[in-house]
């Protein structure tokens, strides 16, 4: 299994099955912080929505096509942080987080983004890294603007988020750019 030790209090570990009742039950408590800027909470009820959830991710990950892991803080599963569709062709993926009420304004997810940008960059080659966030959500464009990525534009009517529409603040990172920060 994957585990990845990203500092002495935060882990990034593959998605296993028994992760699933504890994603419920952070969804159960936060449905309505999480619902604020995902559109699958309001979907997500039951053990078997994040079962089918952590199959597909599993499935992705043999398939080399993701890599989608639980975020422990403190050997507590808080949240989730993946690369979602990795394209060998771009030699692109795009990343995508949540993370528990409970545990904001501590920069795990800033910590748990930077490992994965270690991984797409350093490990599988990619050539850049994509991380779209409502226009409004500050909190999460503030962790790709920490980051060093550049807002590449807005795409207008992006998702709808139980029945609201948002636009999405696009960013991106190349590799060149990690490494050169990153020296």
């Amino acid at each position: 299994m994957f585990v990845r030790e990203v500092d002495e209090s935060l882990m990034l570990a593959l998605v296993e099955p028994g992760f699933a009742a504890r994603y419920l039950e952070i969804v159960d408590a936060e449905r309505e912080y999480l619902g604020r800027w995902l559109a699958w909470p309001h979907n997500a009820h039951n053990r078997e929505f994040f079962m089918s959830f952590i199959t597909n991710a599993l499935q992705g990950y043999s398939a080399g096509q993701s890599l989608t892991c639980g975020i422990l803080y403190q050997g507590e599963l808080v949240g989730n942080v993946s690369l979602n569709k990795i394209d060998r062709q771009l030699s692109k993926t795009d990343i995508g987080y949540w993370l528990s009420e409970q545990c904001q304004g501590q920069g795990l997810v800033t910590r748990a983004v930077s490992e994965l940008l270690h991984i797409a960059f350093d490990e599988l080659k990619l050539e850049k890294v994509e991380i779209a966030a409502a226009v409004e959500n500050l909190a999460s464009r503030k962790v790709a603007q920490r980051l060093g990525f550049t807002l590449e534009g807005v795409i207008r009517r992006a998702e709808n988020i139980d029945g609201r529409v948002v636009d999405h603040a696009v960013y991106g990172l190349l590799a060149q750019e990690w490494h050169s920060s990153s020296v």
